[in-house]
Parts: structure tokens; C-alpha cells; sequence
């Protein structure tokens, strides 16, 4: 048996610049960070030579391609993964429509466990890959890249998307803050659940569709991100809460369902409270409301959004890894 432990993310600035249709052409940054949620996945080894599949539902199997659950099943084909297993997903949030990158980080922990369990080892970067082989290349979902790396590498990290002669390219940056940088940093990061989770696919669909149209506010966002790099590493912190007022401003524009009213209204009660500022983490919609906050303007925000629920969190320094692993003979 074997248990991986996955991190979710959220993403600072330059989200949407990590679509294909956007980074072929011009390039994409993206300023994100791993945080102290995460997915599980457990593996264990049957007797019965079938497959057994625990989630919301159960499924019991005889081929790896008689599994429902797509990610499961096109993880463990790509792994090599035959029968004679039980795997078993849980998460710390709500699994689906959280916007901090679940589906993604499932798709790492997945392709981690499967690898360990056959005792394999794969570098950080083959699993952010075929994560997003997985996902947007075999299921064609119409996502970014960005939250497959995070999953993978974990920490605070910055990363360049382009493409060239030999295809598409990621570089990967751990920025360079120590241990009380980041916990003063983290410290002013604060989320709170908008009580609605939604599915990101119709508003990235949308989204990728109007890449034309939305290019000029693409390029904003993207030197966005290169001021949060910035601000970061000269340990201006005030200076990323404007910086994400700024990025909600333009990622607004890019897709019809991005905001809503209500999230309209709790995003303004909480800058009328002191946060600096703040965004929907991931596609938008709902999911969680990410605030920049001054440790002193934290009790007033927290009674202003005292009707919706907060989840603490901190920087988390790890990717995908196996926490558990009890090597016994298999039947």
C-alpha cells in the first residue's frame, strides 16, 4: 500500500496566460503557489486480480479500460497499470469547482501513485506533463498548464510558458524566499469559500475563444505577473494586494462568467473591510475569494464576510510525494 499527498495551488497573477491558444503566440508567465490542501491518493493491491475504484461512487472492474472516472483511467494507462488494484481518492476541499486546481492535482497524485506502486521514480517535470497530456491533450479539457506544474513542483514558484521549433516548453523558477519571508507574506493571503462551486469548463471555453479579442488584457495580466515576481523578491508584499485588484480588473473582462453579482457584492464588502485586494482563484465563477489583507485589517474583514466560511491555509513548500509506503508481497 501506498498513499501520495498532492498540493492544491493558488495562482497569484497571470492565469489564462498558461492557455496554448495564448502562449504559442506571445508567450505566458504565471506567478502561483502550492498550499497546505491537498489530494490523496491510496493504492493498494487486490487478491481478486479486479480493479476496485473508491470515490463519490465505487466501481469494480475487470480492465483498466472499463474505468468510468477518466483521470483514474487514463492515469493508469499511461503508467502501465494492468489489474490486481484498489485506488481510493480523497481531498481537504470540495473536489470539484474549488478553483484552487483539484482536478489537476488529482491528475499528479494519480500518476505519482501509480508510478511508486510499480516502483518506479519519474522526475517532477514528466508528471506536470503527462498530467497535462492527461487532461488536455487525451480528455481535451480547456485548461491552462499552470496547475499541473504547481502540483508537481510545489512551493512559491514562477513559470514561463512558450513554444518553439521542438514544441512547447515550461521553465520553472523557485523564487528565493526563506522560510519568515514566506510565512510574512503568507500571512496577508486569505480565502474564503463563495459557497458556489461551479464547473470551469464554459467559462474557459469561452475564454479561449475570445483570446483573440481579449489579447491586449492577456498581455496586462502577464506583466502583472512579472510585478508580483518583482514585488515578491523585494519583499514589498503591500504592493501584490494592488497587484491583484488589478488582475481581477482585467480577468473580469475576459469571460462573461468570471464574476457574478454575489461575488461582486462579497468582493466589495471585503475591500470596504481593508482588504487591498483580492480575486476568484482560478477560472472565476466561484470557488474560493482570495484576499490580500494587512495582518492588522484581518478581524475587521473576517466579521465583514463572517456569513462565509474561511479555510486557513499556508505556503507549502512540497510537491506531489509519497507519504506512505508499506512494501509487502503482492498476489
Amino acid at each position: 500500500m501506498l498513499i501520495t499527498q498532492t498540493p492544491l495551488r493558488i495562482s497569484i497573477a497571470g492565469g489564462g496566460t498558461d492557455l496554448a491558444d495564448y502562449y504559442r503566440q506571445h508567450g505566458g508567465y504565471v506567478v502561483s503557489t502550492a498550499i497546505d490542501k491537498y489530494i490523496y491518493v491510496i493504492v493498494n493491491a487486490r487478491y481478486d486480480n479486479k480493479i476496485y475504484v473508491d470515490y463519490s461512487r465505487k466501481e469494480i472492474v475487470g480492465r483498466v479500460d472499463d474505468i468510468q472516472h477518466d483521470l483514474v483511467r487514463e492515469a493508469a494507462r499511461l503508467t502501465g497499470m494492468t489489474s490486481g488494484f484498489e485506488v481510493a481518492m480523497m481531498a481537504d476541499i470540495p473536489s470539484e469547482g474549488s478553483g484552487l486546481g483539484s482536478s489537476s492535482s488529482l491528475t499528479v497524485g494519480l500518476l505519482n501513485a501509480f508510478y511508486h506502486y510499480q516502483g518506479k521514480q519519474v522526475e517532477r517535470e514528466v508528471l506536470a506533463r503527462q498530467a497535462c497530456e492527461i487532461e488536455i491533450d487525451i480528455l481535451g479539457r480547456p485548461i491552462g498548464v499552470q496547475d499541473q506544474y504547481i502540483a508537481a513542483y510545489g512551493g512559491l514558484r514562477a513559470f514561463t510558458f512558450g513554444a518553439n521549433e521542438l514544441g512547447d516548453f515550461v521553465d520553472v523558477e523557485l523564487l528565493p524566499l526563506d522560510s519568515h519571508q514566506k510565512r510574512r507574506f503568507g500571512s496577508n493571503l486569505l480565502l474564503f469559500f463563495t459557497d458556489i462551486v461551479r464547473k470551469s469548463a464554459t467559462i474557459l471555453d469561452e475564454q479561449k475563444a475570445r483570446i483573440v479579442d481579449t489579447v491586449e488584457a492577456h498581455h496586462k495580466i502577464k506583466g502583472l505577473a512579472t510585478d508580483v515576481r518583482t514585488a515578491l523578491l523585494g519583499e514589498e508584499f503591500d504592493e501584490i494586494g494592488e497587484i491583484l485588484h488589478k488582475n481581477w480588473e482585467l480577468k473580469k473582462s475576459l469571460a462573461s462568467g468570471v464574476t457574478t453579482p454575489t461575488i461582486d457584492e462579497m468582493y466589495g464588502r471585503a475591500r470596504a473591510a481593508g482588504a487591498v485586494g483580492g480575486k476568484i482563484s482560478g477560472a472565476g465563477g466561484g470557488g474560493f475569494l482570495l484576499c490580500y489583507c494587512r495582518r492588522g485589517d484581518q478581524e475587521s474583514l473576517r466579521e465583514a464576510l463572517d456569513d462565509y466560511r474561511e479555510m486557513p491555509f499556508m505556503l507549502e513548500p512540497f510537491g506531489s510525494r509519497v507519504i506512505f509506503h508499506q512494501e509487502r508481497y503482492r498476489w
